[in-house]
């Protein structure tokens, strides 16, 4: 029975509690002997099952009283990389070993108001740079998927791996994630579950470990578009202490769920076909072309002529801004500071510090951001980089003033790949793997990846929808309809 519990989705889940058919003290247990038997996944980093508990309990009194919100006694993970309070906050990061925060992050205190339950803080990529999961200072993630019986150790995605995981092994019923360039559709679509980018602003960033500041937002990782559409609504909302959080009231997103699409003008980007792109992804893309269109949706081929230059750009400006936002990890105030010789200055403390706490990812990102910022530079790269962008945007507003309502596009060119399959590659061909979301960063739009199908190898593959500016009612609908026509519910099978 325990088992079964983590199975359930927010939705049941919460149909149960208000029924009294089960309490959150019960889901919560469940949900930690799940994560007890499951550390061969290395998911969870930060145990906290006597916060869990107490939240439990408190969410119990909450739904007897009768006036529980919808995410009232649920348990949820939370990424690393936001701070909560009196619980390590690491980023993933060697360099915030130690660090115990004296607030919360908006987004988790929105979600413990709304009764939510802390099960524990999830592994990530170090300051969410990667897409694989393997530069995080907890070690890798282990996707619960495996190609057929074959026994490699895939990657969960990055860089909110260790929550993708999580959700889909059943350890926590939602979880948190972050997206600066793909960071929560590409896990999602490597493991088999939803996972939605809201538009900029539309969640607050305060309190979450910076990466990239123009490009970071936070949104759910659910085992449905109802579930995605439920946390969703409890993390969103203005916040004051965050200037590019949208003073923009939040709809019920989850009462928008209709799965009528008829009428819904969906563009397919010509631009989005690359070459070699694996024939299972084409076909998948095909076929939800045609699951849509079945469902009454219009669909009309478009152009974004600038999607050539998104990734490149996007490795101009977020490294920029990480060089700018990661200065403050100096070992003066906080986390880690290096053990310094007879004579060392501030200048040795700084250099010590940083070689020692930051992985060689986000050195690497870290130098490539100061470079393009620096003097001689600034003009070629960084302003260069920030034209290309407002035409990437451009070329969405046109799209989107011609009637489309949403663009349908593959989430990953391909299916999770085995940890360590990628390392001794030219980093570059890591970057490929945000080819088809870092557009959606760079504009600012809402995403959302679908699971609609499984390649070859049985591993699941995903496809992503975007929508207009703050329609993520009408976004979330729409991978509703998708969802219900694919009717994916393959799940891993248990071997960890």
């Amino acid at each position: 029975m325990m088992g079964e519990l983590t199975k359930l989705t927010l939705a049941e889940a919460r149909d149960k509690l208000r029924a009294r058919e089960v309490s959150s003290l019960e889901l919560t247990e469940a949900c930690l002997s799940a994560i007890e038997g499951a550390g061969a996944l290395n998911a969870f980093v930060h145990h906290t099952p006597e916060i869990a508990r107490d939240q439990a309990r408190a969410a119990d009194a909450r739904l007897a009283a009768g006036d529980a919100p919808a995410m009232c006694g649920l348990p949820i993970g939370v990424k690393d990389l936001f701070c909560t309070k009196g619980v390590p906050s690491q980023a993933a990061s060697r360099i915030l070993q130690g660090f115990l925060p004296e607030y919360e992050s908006t987004v988790t205190s929105q979600l413990f108001d709304a009764g939510a339950v802390m099960l524990g803080k999830l592994n990530m990529d170090e300051f969410a740079m990667g897409s694989s999961n393997e530069t995080s200072c907890y070690g890798n993630v282990v996707n619960p998927w495996r190609r057929g019986n074959d026994d490699t150790a895939l990657t969960p995605g990055g860089s909110s791996g260790g929550s993708a995981a999580a959700v889909a092994a059943d350890l926590c019923l939602a979880a948190t994630g972050t997206d600066t360039g793909g960071s929560i559709r590409q896990p999602a679509a490597f493991t088999g579950i939803v996972g939605i980018k809201p538009t900029y602003g539309r969640c607050s960033r305060w309190g979450i470990v910076a990466f990239a500041s123009s490009l970071d937002q936070a949104g759910p990782m659910t085992k449905t578009v109802r579930d995605s559409a439920i946390m969703l609504g409890a993390m969103c909302g203005h916040d004051p202490k965050d200037s590019t959080s949208a003073d923009l009231a939040v709809p019920d997103f989850e009462a928008m769920l209709t799965g009528d699409i008829r009428g819904k003008v969906i563009g397919i980007p010509k631009e989005y076909r690359m070459d070699g792109m694996p024939a299972e992804i084409e076909k998948l893309w095909a076929d939800g072309t045609a699951m849509l269109k079945a469902a009454g949706a219009e669909i009309r081929e478009i152009s974004l002529p600038h999607t050539k230059y998104a990734l490149p750009a996007y490795y101009v400006i977020a490294p920029a801004e990480a060089s700018s936002n990661l200065a403050r990890y100096d070992g003066v105030r906080y986390g880690h500071r290096a053990k310094l010789a007879q004579g060392d200055g501030i200048t040795e403390m700084y250099e010590k510090t940083r070689a020692e706490g930051f992985g060689h990812e986000v050195q690497r990102r870290v130098m490539v951001g100061t470079y393009v910022l620096s003097a001689g530079f600034y003009d070629a790269y960084y302003n260069r980089a920030r034209r290309v962008r407002a035409l990437i945007k451009r070329d969405f507003d046109q799209v989107f003033a011609a009637g489309i309502d949403a663009i349908l596009t593959p989430a990953t060119p391909s299916a999770a790949f085995g940890l360590g399959e990628m390392k001794d590659a030219d980093p570059v061909q890591m970057y490929l793997n945000d080819v088809f979301t870092v557009t959606v960063n760079l504009a600012g739009l809402p995403g959302i990846a679908v699971p609609t199908g499984v390649d070859g190898q049985g591993l699941p593959l995903g496809l992503q929808l975007i929508g207009r500016p703050w329609e993520e009612g009408d976004l979330l609908n729409t991978a509703y309809a998708l969802e219900q026509a694919a009717g994916f519910v393959a799940k891993p099978g248990k071997w960890w």
